[in-house]
């Protein structure tokens, strides 16, 4: 990859790991208690994007 796409990829996921931040964030809670996933929205948006 050159320098260019490179970072066009990593601004990419970067864009889609905020976005699934600002998404899971906005789940209301019982939802969020349902998945098991309240308080650490921030690692599973990290796991879905990153892998």
């Amino acid at each position: 990859m050159t320098f260019i796409s490179n970072l066009r990829a990593r601004m990419a996921r970067r864009a889609r790991y905020r976005q699934t931040v600002y998404e899971l964030r906005k789940l209301p809670l019982d939802i969020k208690l349902d998945l098991d996933i309240a308080g650490i929205e921030d690692r599973v948006a990290r796991q879905a994007v990153y892998g």
